[in-house]
C-alpha cells in the first residue's frame, strides 16, 4: 500500500469518526453526568445550622443557650422562619408557645426580656374547661358581672387570644391533667382588668379560641 493511499484511509476515518452521531450522543451523555454530579453535591450541601430544644419548653419559660442544641438541616425557603445559629439573643428568650423536645425553634416562639408585653396570671373560671384547652392553646376570658338583684349580667369578654401555660389542679400542683384553675400568658395592659373581675366576684370563663371548623 502506498503512502499516499494510507494517508487517504486515515483521513477518511477520521472524517468518519468526527461525523458519527455516537461520539456527540456519547459527549453529551459525559457533560450530562458531570453536571448532575455538580448539582447533587451542591443540594447536599445547602444546609444551616439552626436552634431546637434540647428539653420540653412551655409558654413563659426562660431559654438560654444551654437549654439549645444546634442542627444542620435543610430548610429552603423555610429558613428565615427558624433561628439559625449566632441569631440567638445574647440574654435567652422567653417562649410564648410550647415547643417539644427536638423541635426547631420557630422565630415565633420568641419573647424577649426586655419589654416583654405578657405575663402569667392564674384564673379560676367556673364551669369546667373545654377538651381543648390545653397548655399552648389560645383562649378568650370571658367576665359575668354580679348585678343588684343577685343574678349576673351578660359576659364579655376581658381577655382575648391568652395563651394557656399550665393547667393547675384541685391540690394546687402543677401537672398535665385537667384541673380547676390555669395559669395564662396575658398582655400586660389586661392584667388589671383581670385583677379587678376575680377582685369582684365575677364569674369567669375559659372558651378555646380559633376552633377550627368541622366540615
Amino acid at each position: 500500500m502506498s503512502r499516499r493511499s494510507g494517508r487517504t484511509q486515515t483521513q477518511a476515518r477520521a472524517r468518519a469518526l468526527a461525523l458519527d452521531p455516537r461520539l456527540a450522543i456519547g459527549i453529551v451523555l459525559v457533560v450530562a453526568s458531570i453536571l448532575g454530579v455538580v448539582s447533587l453535591v451542591a443540594t447536599a450541601d445547602d444546609t444551616i445550622e439552626v436552634y431546637a430544644a434540647a428539653a420540653p419548653v412551655a409558654p413563659g419559660d426562660r431559654v438560654e443557650s444551654s437549654d439549645l442544641v444546634v442542627r444542620s438541616v435543610k430548610l429552603n425557603e423555610s429558613s428565615e422562619l427558624y433561628i439559625a445559629r449566632g441569631e440567638l439573643p445574647v440574654e435567652g428568650f422567653i417562649a410564648t408557645r410550647p415547643i417539644g423536645a427536638g423541635e426547631l425553634i420557630p422565630t415565633s416562639s420568641l419573647g424577649s426580656h426586655e419589654g416583654l408585653s405578657l405575663t402569667a396570671v392564674v384564673v379560676s373560671p367556673q364551669g369546667g374547661l373545654a377538651e381543648a384547652v390545653s397548655p399552648g392553646a389560645s383562649v378568650d376570658v370571658w367576665a359575668s358581672a354580679e348585678t343588684d338583684d343577685d343574678g349576673y349580667g351578660a359576659p364579655s369578654v376581658i381577655i382575648s387570644g391568652a395563651t394557656v401555660a399550665r393547667l393547675i389542679d384541685d391540690d394546687s400542683l402543677v401537672s398535665s391533667a385537667r384541673g380547676s384553675s390555669l395559669e395564662l400568658l396575658v398582655p400586660r395592659s389586661r392584667v388589671a382588668r383581670v385583677l379587678e373581675a376575680m377582685a369582684n366576684g365575677d364569674v369567669l370563663s375559659v372558651i378555646p379560641a380559633n376552633l377550627p371548623a368541622k366540615g
